[in-house]
């Protein structure tokens, strides 16, 4: 045993045991019963409209007959995003954009620039779980930094400086964070930069969420400033809800020979790859131009599915929900008398739901699940109708 192990890189040494929630999904899939999936978030299978006869003609263009390969991406591509971060009054040039076929592989090419083996990146936590594999596959260590809630998320910045050591490379912010949907407020976010400047460090923003602000919570997206230097990470995959289209992009700022000295360097990471494919390329420019259709969709699904939450919630007292500012989901409080595993897996068995336990998202203490807020709204309320019918 122990030499087929040596087999295989200590990066990949996971532990790829289901754990108990996985298993008891796949045995209420055998045994055929139907479960209220409130975990749902491919928009792709959530009942949204896209408007089919546009996209395929989107990549009827005969160009995507020719390979012209370039590191970046194609211009045009790169314009058609350009474009975009004008509409949200922030200039980024097409030369300061690197195309990437989503956002994992950006992490990867932004962790490959800024890092050796064994540095460090701090993360906040609460935070997506996806992070630890991708840094496990670029040999480097993520170090959390904690968000706290005090009638709303805050960075805790007493704790992000004690994160900070001599292998420290690089600041995650996550703008809104998933699953949280905190945003960074423009103190913090100045306080956030201002920290990256003192110690060197370079700022990863990670914007896939950054349009689905609702009312009166949008924030300036990070690519905006100039003062360190900083990857803005977003793609089609939230923008458009087109996950299987791989189109994603690094937009680099900073002081400009710094900012230089990255794209040079990742022009080579890039060139390396050349992943992104030239049919998506060339239908970029006409599928962010469908975006807003997607994006109201969502937005109103979002709204109404927080009223039926809210409205819910109102008649029990067992139950609440965090405060959230944008995305795609919602924190809910639950009583801490189980594990958050054993809350899930119990909901599951008994009133046939599911919900993502809060140690998934890395929530520090029990007592916390999460929920999708772009399931179908019929089946979004009876979902949370038997979540608290199971709480009391």
């Amino acid at each position: 045993m122990q030499e087929f192990c040596e087999i295989f890189s200590r990066r990949t040494n996971w532990n790829l045991t289901r754990n108990r929630l996985s298993k008891t999904i796949s045995e209420l899939k055998l045994a055929g019963k139907r479960v209220l999936d409130l975990t749902q978030s491919n928009p792709t299978e959530c009942g949204f409209s896209y408007p089919e006869k546009a996209m395929q003609d989107a990549f009827a263009d005969s160009q995507m007959l020719h390979y012209r390969p370039d590191p970046h991406g194609l211009r045009e591509s790169r314009q058609a995003i350009a474009s975009y971060y004008r509409e949200l009054q922030v200039t980024v040039a097409p030369d300061d954009l690197v195309l990437t076929s989503g956002t994992s592989e950006a992490y990867s090419f932004v962790f490959r620039l800024l890092c050796d083996p064994g540095d460090e990146v701090l993360i906040p936590s609460p935070g997506y779980p996806l992070f630890d594999f991708l840094a496990d596959l670029c040999d480097i260590k993520l170090v959390r930094y904690p968000l706290i809630y005090d009638h709303g998320w805050q960075i805790d910045f007493s704790a992000l400086a004690s994160a900070v050591s001599n292998t420290t490379r690089a600041v995650i912010v996550v703008h809104p964070n998933n699953p949280t949907g905190h945003f960074a407020s423009p103190s913090e976010s100045a306080a956030l930069l201002q920290f990256c400047a003192d110690r060197r460090l370079a700022l990863i923003a990670d914007e896939v969420f950054l349009d689905f602000a609702q009312e009166g919570n949008r924030q300036q997206s990070f690519a905006a400033q100039n003062n360190v230097l900083t990857f803005t990470l977003s793609g089609l995959s939230k923008i458009c809800g087109l996950p299987q289209m791989k189109l994603a992009w690094i937009a680099v700022s900073g002081p400009p020979e710094t900012r230089r000295e990255a794209l040079d360097r990742l022009e080579v990471i890039a060139d390396a790859y050349l992943s992104v494919g030239t049919p998506v390329q060339l239908a970029g420019p006409k599928l962010l131009d469908m975006r807003a259709a997607f994006q109201s969709q969502v937005i109103a699904r979002v709204a109404a599915n927080l009223r039926e939450l809210d409205g819910q919630l109102k008649r029990q007292a067992h139950c609440s929900r965090l405060r959230c500012e944008a995305g795609w989901s919602a924190v809910l409080r639950v009583p801490a008398i189980q594990t958050d595993e054993e809350f899930a897996i119990a909901l599951l068995t008994e009133k046939s739901v599911s919900v993502h336990p809060g140690h998934f998202y890395d929530f520090a203490q029990p007592g916390y699940a999460v929920v999708s807020l772009i399931v179908p709204e019929a089946e979004f309320a009876e979902g949370i109708r038997r979540v608290l019918e199971y709480i009391r």
